[in-house]
């Protein structure tokens, strides 16, 4: 099974995650992260939306998509060349005697410390998901508290504007 990364341009309009959500529901089809946020245009919504499937599967994704009647656009990041982005806020236990180790692991990721307690850190790390997920995997032993993650976000590389 292949990750497929899609852009779904859509109205701004309220229900609209909902729809294309119940959509991937409704046909079986996963969603393993969804992102929404304003788009370059007023008025639209950009969601990045990564999924599993063979190349059958994405095929019908898109053409189910495009039956939706607020979807101007859809995408195939993972067509081409695209940089993609995740963040992650990870709080973790770090007592005054394994704190120097943390920060030793934040350091490496190039990772950044946004809250102190008494025996916690709560760290950002933006990166793909595999940086991050490594990230996660390496602070496990020092006792991970919560984790919040934001989601894949994506953009084809080059000059050529896909709206």
């Amino acid at each position: 099974m292949k990750k497929h990364t899609v852009a779904v341009i859509v109205n701004d309009q309220p229900g609209v995650l909902q729809r294309v959500s119940g959509l991937f529901g409704r046909r079986g089809f996963n969603i393993e992260s969804i992102t929404v946020g304003a788009s370059e245009e007023v008025g639209l919504s950009r969601m990045v939306i990564v999924s599993s499937g063979d190349d059958h599967t994405l095929e019908q994704i898109i053409k189910q998509l495009y039956k939706l009647i607020d979807v101007i656009k859809v995408i195939d990041l993972s067509a081409n060349a695209m940089v993609s982005r995740e963040l992650a806020l990870i709080k973790v236990n770090a007592e005054p005697s394994t704190r120097p180790e943390v920060l030793g692991v934040v350091d490496t990721f190039r990772a950044s410390v946004v809250d102190i307690a008494t025996n916690t850190l709560m760290v950002q790390v933006v990166g793909d998901t595999e940086k991050i997920d490594a990230m996660i995997e390496l602070l496990k032993p020092y006792g991970i508290r919560e984790v919040s993650r934001t989601g894949v976000t994506a953009l084809n590389r080059g000059n050529v504007s896909k709206l």
